[in-house]
């Protein structure tokens, strides 16, 4: 009797160690069994988005930098974003140093030349005087030959010959330098009209300075809700950035009345978007909320993200309603509603394996087998599946233990 309970005791131990040693085994590759889904089946592709304005007011800095040869322009001050201002509010103040230099500049050279003028005029002055009384003096001379001439006629004839001489050269002295005063006062004349030329368009040059120059405080053209304008790197304008003559917005005034969602679907999903797809749209800010929207419009040809060789296109989201919680650049959640299938079968991709050909592991009692399956469309989770399940099986979504030793099932 001693030996038949030891016997029992060594039995029910051995079961008892073989039993905790496959558990455990079991416990370590827990495998997830699910039926296979039938019913309506939604395709949707989802991605994230940004909130945008359709229609905007931009706020442009001074639109003379290029007929003052100003490239370069950095912003100050700039209010705070989304800031609600009203028609004729300030928004920033560009930095004025360099207009300021050049109008130092200018004044300076203004200067210069009106002080140029002043010299020119007082020197021409002078000339003109000296060149007047010397023709004065010249035209009492030929008077003066003239008497002589006309008294030596009771004189010699070589007399006579010497008087009319002496008249003759003393005219022609005072008919040159009559020429020759002509020539001086138009020479001076267009002497000083070519300074005052040059100082006139250092003025004009001074004047558009000045009035750039006082554009450099920027004011909002109506009223709204500011949001930074994007620079091409796709960071904000802020203190610090530069605008120019190519790019002078500062920020935009945003219409919020019409919001659309801008975002971008890779190369694979791309083919399933069309134009006046069904949308829901979730905002990041408030999880409880959702709206609905429709696809507006999808580009035609894509763009590589920054970074990285993955190709997108941009796709626009209408929004079919706007509520007073969306604010421009806002994160959304967008599910694009591509096909809607009804009465299928389907199961969750990660069930579906694939060598040859695709299949699944199937529970048959209480074996597993490789079932080959036929798929059909592709959504953000689950598989329609063509061939090879039926309503009531019962498939595993991880790999079992021994996959290489289970029977193969041909659809």
């Amino acid at each position: 009797m001693k030996k038949k309970h030891i016997v029992i005791i060594a039995v029910a131990s051995l079961l008892l160690l073989t039993y905790f040693i496959f558990s455990g085994k079991k416990n370590e590759n827990p495998q997830i069994e699910i039926p296979v889904s039938y019913g309506k089946l939604d395709i949707t592709v989802k991605t994230s988005g940004e909130l945008k304005s359709e229609n905007s007011e931009k706020i442009f800095g001074p639109a003379g930098l290029s007929r003052i040869q100003v490239y370069n322009v950095k912003i100050t001050d700039l209010i705070p974003e989304g800031t609600v201002v009203d028609s004729g509010d300030y928004v920033a103040t560009l930095d004025r140093s360099e207009i300021v230099n050049r109008l130092k500049d200018l004044e300076s050279e203004y200067e210069k030349v009106e002080s140029k003028l002043t010299n020119t005029r007082l020197d021409t002055t002078m000339s003109l005087r000296q060149a007047r009384d010397e023709l004065i003096n010249l035209e009492f001379e030929m008077e003066e030959q003239q008497i002589a001439m006309e008294q030596s006629v009771f004189e010699a004839p070589a007399v006579q010959r010497q008087a009319q001489i002496s008249y003759e050269k003393a005219k022609r002295a005072f008919e040159q330098a009559q020429k020759n005063y002509l020539l001086k006062k138009e020479q001076a004349e267009a002497n000083m009209r070519e300074i005052e030329l040059t100082l006139e368009q250092q003025a004009r040059k001074m004047e558009s300075l000045n009035e750039v120059m006082n554009e450099f405080l920027v004011y909002a053209p109506k009223g709204g809700m500011l949001i930074y304008e994007k620079e091409w790197g796709g960071e904000k304008r802020k203190v610090g950035s530069t605008i120019s003559p190519w790019d002078l917005t500062v920020a935009t005034l945003p219409d919020l009345s019409s919001l659309i969602s801008v975002t971008y679907i890779n190369e694979i999903d791309i083919s399933k978007v069309k134009v006046n797809q069904s949308v829901t749209i979730g905002i990041d800010a408030f999880p409880d909320k959702t709206y609905t929207g429709f696809i507006s419009d999808v580009a035609n040809i894509g763009e590589q993200l920054p970074g990285s060789d993955v190709k997108v296109f941009q796709v626009l989201i209408k929004l079919s309603e706007v509520d007073s919680v969306m604010r421009p650049a806002m994160t959304t959640s967008n599910q694009i509603l591509t096909a809607s299938y009804d009465s299928v079968l389907y199961i969750p991709i990660e069930a579906v394996h694939e060598d040859s050909t695709a299949f699944v592991y199937k529970k048959e009692g209480f074996k597993v087998v490789k079932q080959n399956v036929v798929t059909g469309v592709t959504g953000e989770n689950e598989v329609i599946i063509l061939q090879g399940l039926k309503r009531e099986d019962i498939i595993l979504l991880s790999i079992p233990d021994n996959p290489d030793e289970l029977e193969r099932r041909d659809i």
